[in-house]
């Protein structure tokens, strides 16, 4: 997981690096069979550094899968326009859902996240828990939309979560549970062009 820019101050190089060699790690060998040591070694930090900035392993994976969900957030998607007509501005949203998607730092995490999960209730329920605390900017706009009288649904979270599945039914599960390539850019649009159809023809 790249981040933008390069931070001045030594202890702020010191966590991206942890995070850098962190998500290399968990990619790489998966959350059981990553080591505080490994991370340690493969960011040329000591144990002792990484417990300064991440109290645990589980701390410092759930940062990272917050860092992903924040670069594909709310801050980074066009919010709803009651001037411009729907289909565009779901368009785009829904691209800028597939573009999370096909990131490949989330999808081998959102892998790994799902095996830990598995094997950690614990950490199953922090996951849970973090991912709640964040509105999906899909979710925020059908929101909006429906307060504006602009889509028909007295469950604008239920409706969301329709269009989020017909997006990840061909985009994200078939990627993450079968190993199936990531759609290319014809697809992405035929599957975009496709789920706005179909949320609109009902809710529009």
């Amino acid at each position: 997981m790249t981040v933008p820019g390069t931070p001045a101050r030594l202890t702020d190089r010191k966590r991206a690096a942890i995070v850098e060699a962190a998500v290399a790690e968990f990619r790489g060998a998966g959350f059981e069979a990553t080591s505080m040591d490994r991370i340690a070694a493969s960011a040329g930090v000591s144990k002792r550094t990484i417990y300064n900035h991440f109290p645990s392993k589980d701390a410092l994976f759930l940062h990272i899968v917050d860092a992903l969900m924040a670069r594909g957030g709310d801050e980074h998607a066009t919010p709803y326009r009651a001037d411009r007509p729907l289909r565009p501005q779901l368009l785009e949203l829904v691209r800028h859902k597939l573009r999370l998607l096909h990131d490949p730092d989330f999808a081998d995490l959102a892998r790994v996240a799902i095996v830990a999960s598995l094997h950690s209730p614990d950490l199953a329920r922090q996951l849970v828990d973090l991912l709640g605390q964040r509105e999906h900017a899909m979710t925020a706009w059908v929101r909006a939309a429906a307060a504006d009288g602009r889509l028909n649904t007295g469950d604008p979270g239920f409706a969301a979560m329709q269009l989020e599945a017909l997006v990840k039914g061909f985009a994200f599960w078939p990627q993450v549970a079968m190993g199936q390539p990531a759609l290319d850019a014809e697809q992405a649009d035929t599957v975009a062009d496709s789920a706005v159809s179909m949320f609109l023809a009902h809710y529009g």
